[in-house]
């Protein structure tokens, strides 16, 4: 598919030079002409104000899918070790939230995982939960993922599909919009719907982090997205509710590869900033190793996670396994505190979900304090020494 320009329509006007974002298109002899490089964005179809710019082997009225027939969102439930991801459970919340609000269904697909496992993403809000409970979809592979979900999406047509923007989630979740010739957007922060387009509501950070981008896919069904974990809050746990179980065999797929082994790394066994309560967070306001080891005593005494911004990390005074931020973790504790951390937009798109925010920084114009619930204007040093003795 690409873009052509009807040389007898054009009049050279040369609105679409300035709607094209990648700089695609230039004149020639008083016509624009599209170049290789195009994305095929197809803004600049919009602009030309008489419709010379088409697409090959289309007319200019793109036949659109029948979205009558595309209902209900369904959640990708990832399991790990065969239990229920964070993620899953927290997109099953969502789920919940955009399900209700447009008044459909609630599904979930779960794979290589148990009954036990299906009957708590139905108490957490899930109606129906599909099921492959295969042994050898315990380990996540690439190509029966892939087919398991996209046949699942193309027989019961959700309108929206949500999957963890994990290191599972990301590597085949591109696959299944693809395979569907649809829409994907990646690592977002907020869900919503407007209610009038039915229109999906995709919002990420972009361009580094300086904006938030509300992203639209108005002419492809499903719209899929993949979501931070630790950015969305869970629903409502109900130990009575009730659903339906389908349990699906998976079918004998032909596929490249296959999992020998699964091997945890040495991170994994240490704390979990995704998982823990309390994070304490040091940056490069703690002056140097001597300083970020405040942070890490006072994360102990609270029996949390050290957390760190990329400043911090490029210092070498911890790895990089305990970023927060655009570049690193979302986490989402129920205390996280800030020492002295600037807070730039890239750290605080990464925690500023937290429950509660407890900044310290000696500069009272940090951005960090425009996120903070409690704002402590002092040496950060001085205020971590205080705390581990009071502790």
């Amino acid at each position: 598919m690409r873009l052509f320009v009807n040389a007898d329509e054009c009049i050279g006007c040369e609105t679409c030079l300035a709607a094209c974002p990648y700089a695609a298109i230039v004149m020639k002899d008083d016509k624009a002409v599209i170049l290789e490089v195009c994305q095929v964005c197809r803004s600049c179809i919009s602009s030309c104000p008489v419709e010379a710019i088409l697409v090959s082997g289309e007319s200019m009225q793109e036949k659109q899918p029948d979205f009558d027939s595309y209902q209900g969102v369904m959640v990708f439930a990832e399991q790990r070790h065969g239990s229920l991801a964070q993620v899953a459970i927290e997109l099953i919340g969502a789920g919940r939230h955009l399900a209700d609000k447009l008044g459909v269904c609630l599904t979930a697909a779960i794979f290589g995982a148990g009954q036990a496992e299906a009957e708590e993403l139905i108490k957490w809000g899930a109606e129906k939960v599909y099921l492959y409970d295969s042994p050898e979809l315990k380990e996540f592979n690439d190509e029966p993922y892939t087919n398991l979900l996209s046949g699942l999406i193309r027989e019961h047509k959700p309108e929206i599909v949500l999957a963890g923007a994990t290191a599972v989630g990301r590597s085949f979740v591109p696959r299944v919009a693809a395979r569907l010739s649809a829409g994907l957007t990646a690592d977002c922060t907020s869900l919503d719907v407007d209610l009038q387009t039915r229109n999906f509501l995709q919002v990420r950070p972009a361009f580094g982090g300086n904006i938030m981008a509300t992203i639209l896919c108005p002419n492809r069904r499903p719209q899929i997205a993949t979501v931070r974990p630790r950015v969305m809050k869970k629903g409502t746990y109900d130990p009575g509710r009730k659903g339906e179980i389908v349990l699906l065999k998976a079918p004998n797929y032909d596929s490249r590869t296959r999992v020998l082994e699964s091997v945890k790394e040495a991170s994994e066994a240490a704390v979990n900033l995704q998982e823990v309560d309390v994070i304490v967070s040091g940056g490069r306001g703690m002056g140097g190793p001597e300083g970020f080891k405040l942070v890490e005593q006072l994360a102990k005494l609270l029996g949390g996670g050290v957390g760190a911004s990329r400043a911090a990390v490029e210092e070498g005074w911890t790895t990089y396994s305990h970023q927060v931020g655009q570049t690193g973790k979302t986490v989402c504790p129920k205390i996280y505190i800030a020492c002295g951390i600037s807070g730039a937009i890239q750290h605080a798109v990464g925690m500023q979900s937290s429950d509660v925010i407890i900044a310290i920084n000696k500069n009272a114009d940090a951005p960090i304090f425009n996120v903070a619930s409690h704002r402590v204007v002092a040496d950060a040093r001085e205020i971590l020494s205080a705390l581990i003795r009071k502790l």
